[in-house]
């Protein structure tokens, strides 16, 4: 779900089809929904609201009233093979830590469809709310959940490709999960761990293939390597500093040339100049994760420690939840 950033992700096709979404949605064992509202567009597909049109109960979970669709058209390319990637992406990460859940899946006329719990409001919608400016401490707190949900992903042996403000939700608003971060949006996610061997993926770089967003992508995908973990990682910190600062450094290129003159940008840019006026964590952290090596194992803990400083003592008080965090590392958190 895309929440309005103007850079586009680039590698992604648009729509295939101007085929109109059905009314109503039946897939798998699923109820009948009823379309009610298009939620928003995301790197491959587009997702709407459906509402059950019988029974259910709650907010979440496979009987709950509102659902979020996500529709894919059977003719885009990531389904020259039938269903889309993603499918496969989730059939592995399904009850992974802070990936939302999906219930029912399946073909109907021609669209693929994912039945996924509705989730709240996106970073960038937050960012917005608050004046396009965010706290250290929301920040902080944003981090080191962040982190803690990678840590997951990456322990399954994928890397989410597309880390920004737009795939990362709260939970929906008025629930008890409402302070709670969720990543989403998992079509461009890639192993970086072989299935079969265990092994990390071998080194390679294609420079005329770029994937992910130009805004948050590490320099690495500009320069077309191929994705490992330090990626997700340096693009969660420059999700960080637009957070906080509002603007990064690279913003305001335009035309053909935009994604080089972003990557040099990226490259000339020191972390000190790119942090100003930021929290010191913060540029540790970024100093950490653009001098990690390719097939280098991140210390999770410890870059959640950076960040310990900054994080609201009194467990209320904390605009995100950090369960995850608490649970990778021991620190003087309260809990």
């Amino acid at each position: 779900m895309d929440g309005g950033s103007p850079d586009k992700i680039v590698g992604v096709e648009e729509e295939a089809s101007t085929t109109p979404i059905p009314e109503k949605v039946q897939v798998g064992n699923s109820p009948v929904y009823r379309i009610e509202r298009k939620l928003g567009k995301g790197g491959f597909g587009q997702v709407y609201v459906g509402r059950r049109e019988s029974g259910g109960s709650g907010r979440i979970g496979p009987d709950a009233v509102e659902v979020a669709l996500k529709f894919e058209h059977r003719n885009s390319k990531s389904c020259n093979y039938g269903p889309p990637y993603e499918w496969q992406v989730y059939n592995s990460l399904n009850g992974c830590y802070g990936i939302p859940w999906v219930h029912y899946r399946g073909l109907q006329g021609d669209f693929y469809i994912l039945v996924m719990d509705m989730l709240g409001p996106s970073l960038w919608d937050v960012w917005n709310t608050l004046g396009q400016s965010m706290s250290s401490n929301m920040a902080a707190c944003i981090a080191v959940e962040a982190i803690s949900i990678l840590e997951k992903l990456h322990l399954k042996g994928f890397v989410h490709g597309d880390v920004k403000p737009e795939n990362f939700l709260l939970g929906q608003r008025g629930s008890a999960d409402e302070k709670k971060l969720y990543l989403i949006d998992l079509g461009l996610a890639s192993r970086w761990k072989d299935a079969h061997s265990g092994q990390h993926v071998d080194y390679d770089q294609r420079p005329d293939v770029f994937r992910g967003t130009v805004r948050y992508a590490s320099v690495h995908a500009h320069l077309g390597r191929i994705g490992s973990r330090r990626d997700d990682l340096e693009s969660l910190a420059y999700t960080l500093i637009f957070l906080i600062k509002g603007r990064l450094p690279w913003q305001g290129y335009q035309g053909d040339s935009k994604s080089f003159l972003v990557c040099k940008k990226k490259m000339s840019t020191s972390p000190e100049l790119m942090c100003c006026f930021c929290p010191a964590p913060f540029k540790q952290f970024l100093e950490v994760v653009t001098n990690m090596k390719f097939d280098e194992e991140p210390n999770y803990a410890k870059l959640i420690s950076i960040f310990e400083s900054l994080i609201e003592p009194c467990t209320a008080l904390r605009p995100i939840r950090i369960d995850g965090a608490l649970k990778v590392v021991v620190t003087s958190f309260p809990q």
